[in-house]
């Protein structure tokens, strides 16, 4: 019965897999809001009946979809932060950006996905909450490292924004042992990064920048000095 079971959930697995690799494939022809259950199925030689004991509604596929994109972003700015010398932290800083950069243009549906128009009529579930955190959570602990290590320069004084004392307990929260000066910047470089990766990816630099790569790379660089790394 053991093996029985072990053998269903092989199949299982690997319909479900089939599936998710269909529906990015529909994600480039026929973006989020035209993804079909139907369509799907109809790839696959299924009845359509059938892929519903996989994926219940449409919404259960896109979360599906969203919270591998996410994790697959996830993946990507830790793996690139690990290969980085702890204490270089304006290199694990460029490590990551370019991880987020690298990832977008070579899937730029999903990155559509999780960082584009929201998709009508979706509303994304808890599920997709600690996902869609893993690569700020990285970031966080970069500079809550960086400023444990005394290695991020005090930047001038600039007045604090309405509410500043409220937000503050959040960025704690993010940013442990953090100046909330030094936490704001974080935000607002953390903010360059996916606002600079899809502004290339939607084409909003066309005709603007024709060399993207080094362009990027002279933003990130200067978000480095904006965020007053040290090191």
């Amino acid at each position: 019965m053991s093996a029985g079971r072990t053998a269903r959930e092989r199949v299982r697995a690997e319909l479900t897999r089939e599936i998710t690799e269909i529906a990015r494939r529909h994600l480039a022809t026929e973006g989020a809001g035209g993804l079909s259950l139907r369509a799907v199925a109809r790839e696959m030689g299924m009845v359509s009946s059938a892929i519903y004991r996989y994926f219940p509604t449409k919404d259960d596929l896109l979360t599906t979809l969203i919270i591998e994109a996410y994790n697959a972003v996830g993946d990507a700015v830790e793996q690139a932060d690990e290969a980085c010398d702890r204490d270089d932290y304006t290199g694990r800083w460029l490590a990551m950006c370019t991880a987020v950069r690298t990832w977008a243009l070579a899937h730029p549906h999903e990155y559509a996905l999780i960082h584009g128009t929201p998709v009508p009529g979706y509303q994304a579930p808890q599920d997709t909450v600690d996902p869609a955190s893993r690569d700020g959570v990285r970031f966080g602990l970069l500079i809550a490292e960086a400023a444990s290590a005394g290695a991020v320069a005090a930047p001038p004084p600039t007045p604090a924004p309405p509410g500043a004392a409220q937000d503050a307990r959040h960025l704690e929260a993010i940013f442990p042992g953090v100046p909330p000066e030094v936490a704001l910047r974080a935000v607002h470089a953390w903010t360059w990064l996916y606002g600079s990766v899809s502004f290339e990816l939607f084409g909003m630099y066309n005709n603007l920048f024709h060399h993207l790569d080094a362009t990027f790379e002279h933003g990130a660089r200067s978000m480095a000095a904006y965020l007053g790394f040290t090191r």
